[in-house]
């Protein structure tokens, strides 16, 4: 029997919500470049794309080397590039991966123009509303970049993307709507004032799970970038985007310990599986505040328990007791699912690889992810 912490991954979950992308893609006329920055995987990769080579979005160049090194070939560094990175980008090239950058800034797109010793697929990032990153759709940064990149022959713009990751705040379908449609005019307007201005902007890409599943149409965009979608967590079903049975990730962990004497309840058990197994995000709690830093659930069945992870250490988790006949019901050495507020963070702990499943918790195959940037 494996150790424990360990990551587990439902493999008929993961099959179902790949194709739900898939055809939620299809029925909006958009291609899908699913974003890989939560899998980090090559096995995922392929489901995504009902097992062939596609597309695909990463948000680190470790991401790109291996899905690179998997056959993948036709990349988007969805994270602004810097001349730092453009020697292993070259590397990329050389190996015959199509890595295509994005920038916001013209100061950026010249130091990088300055440094390019290979052709750059570029898109320009716009801003829908998040703030985080992208240049105002209606300003004149915008073209003042696309200029930029015109003055340096190996800077090859292809078009424009944004992101609505503000849209994960919300569980309002209306809202996420008009969110969806505040990213896809965005994106669409931006376009169109660049080839106004003679740029050629084949590509027009969008991006986050919940904007894609509440957007009326997407008339204008070329493809769409969804990651998390592809595992699903507690934040996501928290806000209505998904169903308990669509949570294909989890975390399983041992009891180690129980506390008998935990103020405020009849004890509490202690799990092997702390902060750098979980993450110590708490993004479902603002609409499931239940789900503490992680729900419980049986370890041969998935069925939820009605037990939570209330307080995380490094190696330690601490679950409070309604009563103690928990103590009987989960002896010590007893194993349980938990299952992730935020699967990109849990992921990217320190597992390694998931551990592939039918349901049953039963590993029948271990795929390889990476780490580190």
């Amino acid at each position: 029997m494996s150790d424990t912490p360990r990551l587990l991954l439902d493999h008929a979950r993961l099959l179902r919500n790949a194709e739900r992308l898939r055809a939620r893609c299809s029925a909006l006329g958009v291609a899908f470049r699913p974003h890989l920055k939560t899998a980090k995987c090559a096995e995922v990769a392929r489901i995504a794309h009902d097992g062939a080579i596609g597309a695909v979005t990463v948000s680190t160049l470790r991401e790109a080397e291996f899905l690179a090194g998997a056959g993948f070939s036709d990349l988007l560094l969805a994270a602004a590039a810097t001349p730092a990175r453009l020697p292993r980008l070259a590397a990329l090239a050389a190996r015959g991966a199509a890595v295509t950058i994005v920038a916001d800034d013209a100061a950026m797109l010249r130091l990088l123009g300055e440094a390019a010793t290979h052709p750059l697929p570029l898109l320009l990032e716009v801003d829908c509303g998040e703030h985080r990153s992208g240049t105002d759709p209606d300003g004149a940064a915008l073209l003042a970049a696309a200029a930029e990149a015109a003055r340096h022959p190996l800077l090859r713009l292809r078009g424009v993307m944004t992101h609505a990751g503000h849209s994960y705040a919300s569980d309002d379908p209306m809202a996420l709507a008009d969110l969806a449609e505040a990213e896809r005019a965005a994106a669409t307007h931006a376009a169109a004032r660049l080839r106004a201005a003679g740029h050629g902007c084949p590509i027009v890409s969008v991006g986050s799970t919940p904007t894609l599943l509440f957007a009326r149409h997407l008339d204008g965009v070329t493809e769409a970038r969804a990651g998390v979608s592809l595992f699903w967590d507690l934040a996501q079903l928290s806000r209505g985007m998904c169903r308990w049975e669509d949570l294909a990730l989890a975390v399983e962990a041992g009891v180690i310990g129980h506390q008998r004497h935990c103020p405020g309840a009849a004890g509490a058990l202690i799990l092997d599986a702390g902060a750098l197994a979980l993450s110590k995000d708490s993004g479902a709690n603002a609409y499931l505040p239940e789900a503490r830093f992680g729900i419980l659930a049986d370890a041969a069945t998935g069925a939820r328990l009605p037990l939570a992870i209330a307080t995380l250490h490094q190696e330690h988790g601490t679950v409070p007791l309604p009563d103690a006949a928990w103590f009987d019901r989960l002896p010590l050495g007893a194993r349980v699912r938990i299952l992730p507020n935020h699967a990109c963070l849990t992921a990217a702990g320190g597992h390694g690889g998931y551990d592939v499943h039918d349901g049953d918790g039963v590993a029948r195959a271990r795929w390889a992810r990476c780490d580190g940037w």
